[in-house]
């Protein structure tokens, strides 16, 4: 028997993992993108954030409006929300104009005023814009590690203005995204991982449960049936999987089927022909006593035999011999066509208290001749369903063997009797004799085996008819047997019991 193959991985924790690295995978991506794109998009963000505050700026300064209210609430609100120091001045006062910052006034003025005497945009890393109205660079503070975005442009020939962002809050809040998408991720994806773990339940039972009915039918087990009715490919699948295993253990059972008859007819062939090499044998066996008789006594009278008695006598052995093996003929033609299953049945319905005295009665000769008392039990009619042929070949064979084995120091009898039971009626036939030795019964029914050679050579016996009588009983499917009583021995067979009313079809 073959080892069951246990799943190195199921399908839940190849599941649970897969979503795991997917979820790694993802959250690296993520982490990388923030670190080399998210500082460059937050710094985009910013330039477009001063470059709209201009816009404002401007429109507000051309349309006479700098210094209303509306203006000023719009331009703090702008600059509070992008984080942006905005300082506006004047080339004829010391005093800012406009100035929305959460830096000291005087340190974004100092720095306007340096620029613009000097003409020199100080400690400039890199230029990212440049217009006709405004410059837009990258700056870092003397001293320190801090970096800007500004803006340096003017509104006018008297009036100029700086803007400026600080960029360390871009890499801070890039480390602190960071960060924060890796607690998050790796609590995303342990919550993922128990979530896949036990949700996958729902389609992993399914697909476990296919495969143990596709271990068994890989073991011509075919009683285990999917039992789902969901509607997905797995349902799907197990339905047709049922359907396959049907079909399977309905062509297995024909394929068994059509093998066991095949045996069957091969191992009838062969019996056949060895029942032909045993038919072929034992007759030349039992014809090669007799014909040697006849040729003898032929010859004896080709030799020319002067005296008629003994003329007569060997005539009647020619006679005689011829007689037996005629009769043995017709024996083995009667054995070979039960044995071979040729034998067509005609069951009939008929008396057979009547039909045994009837053959009693033929034997009457036998019965005068030999001095045996033959008896049939007073019986009212008995009906019964056989062959006719058949039931009176194994009757005469037993009344037959009776006659020459019937044997007493007082009277010998010969007694015929019913048995009638729920569905059968049992045969009886009795002859006083000796008893037949225990060793020898089970062989009595065995072609050719006789319990005494020399005495049935005596009365012709050719030992066949009780293989007539078995053969005759394995066709009807009938019981019979023999066993010995204290003065004699029983030779019996059964019949199917037919009412005594019944019609006959």
């Amino acid at each position: 028997m073959s080892k069951k193959k246990t799943v190195k991985h199921s399908i839940r924790f190849q599941l649970a993992v897969t979503f795991s690295l997917i979820g790694i995978a993802m959250i690296g991506l993520i982490w990388l993108a923030n670190s080399l794109l998210l500082g460059k998009y937050y710094t985009y963000n910013k330039q477009k954030a001063l470059k709209s505050i201009y816009l404002e700026l401007s429109k507000s300064f051309k349309n006479g409006e700098l210094e209303s209210e509306e203006s000023d609430i719009s331009l703090r609100y702008l600059a509070g929300r992008h984080n942006v120091s905005l300082l506006i001045i004047s080339s004829e006062s010391d005093v800012p104009i406009k100035i929305y910052s959460n830096e000291p006034a005087e340190e974004l003025t100092l720095e306007l005023k340096s620029i613009l005497e000097k003409r020199s945009l100080g400690f400039a890393k890199e230029l990212i814009d440049q217009t006709d109205d405004y410059v837009l660079i990258k700056k870092s503070e003397p001293g320190s590690k801090s970096e800007y975005i500004e803006m340096i442009g003017f509104l006018s020939d008297t009036c100029f203005f700086l803007m400026r962002t600080p960029v360390e809050s871009i890499r801070e809040s890039t480390k602190i995204a960071n960060r924060f998408l890796i607690y998050v991720g790796l609590i995303c994806i342990l919550g993922g991982m128990l979530a896949v773990y036990f949700i996958s339940k729902r389609f992993s039972d399914p697909i476990r449960e296919l495969t143990d009915i596709s271990r068994k039918m890989a073991e011509m087990d075919f009683n285990a049936r999917y039992s789902g009715n969901d509607g997905s490919e797995i349902g799907v699948l197990g339905r047709n999987m049922n359907k396959l295993s049907e079909s399977l253990e309905e062509s297995i059972s024909k394929l068994k089927t059509a093998n066991m008859e095949l045996q069957q007819d091969n191992e009838r062939r062969i019996m056949i022909d060895e029942m032909r090499k045993e038919f072929i044998s034992n007759v030349s066996h039992e014809f090669k006593t007799p014909i040697a008789l006849i040729q003898g006594y032929a010859e004896g009278l080709k030799d020319g035999i002067e005296n008629e008695e003994d003329r007569d006598y060997y005539c009647d052995v020619i006679i005689d011999e011829s007689s037996k093996m005629n009769d043995m003929v017709r024996k083995f033609l009667d054995l070979n066509r039960l044995e071979f299953g040729n034998q067509k049945l005609d069951m009939e319905r008929f008396d057979i208290v009547s039909f045994a005295r009837n053959i009693v009665n033929s034997f009457s000769i036998l019965s005068t001749g030999n001095d045996v008392n033959v008896t049939i039990a007073d019986a009212e009619e008995i009906y019964v369903w056989s062959d006719e042929y058949l039931a009176r070949e194994v009757f005469e064979n037993y009344l037959s063997n009776a006659f020459n084995h019937c044997k007493s120091d007082g009277e010998k009898r010969i007694d015929v009797s019913f048995d009638i039971d729920t569905d059968k009626v049992k045969v009886s036939v009795f002859n006083t004799g000796d008893p037949i030795p225990n060793e020898s019964i089970e062989h009595l029914w065995e072609k050719f085996y006789k319990v005494d050679s020399a005495r049935s050579r005596e009365y012709g016996g050719s030992g066949i008819g009780l293989s007539i009588v078995k053969a005759a009983m394995d066709t009807l499917k009938q019981d019979y047997g023999v066993y010995n009583k204290e003065n004699g021995v029983v030779f019996w067979f059964t019949l199917e019991k037919a009412e005594s009313g019944a019609e006959v079809n």
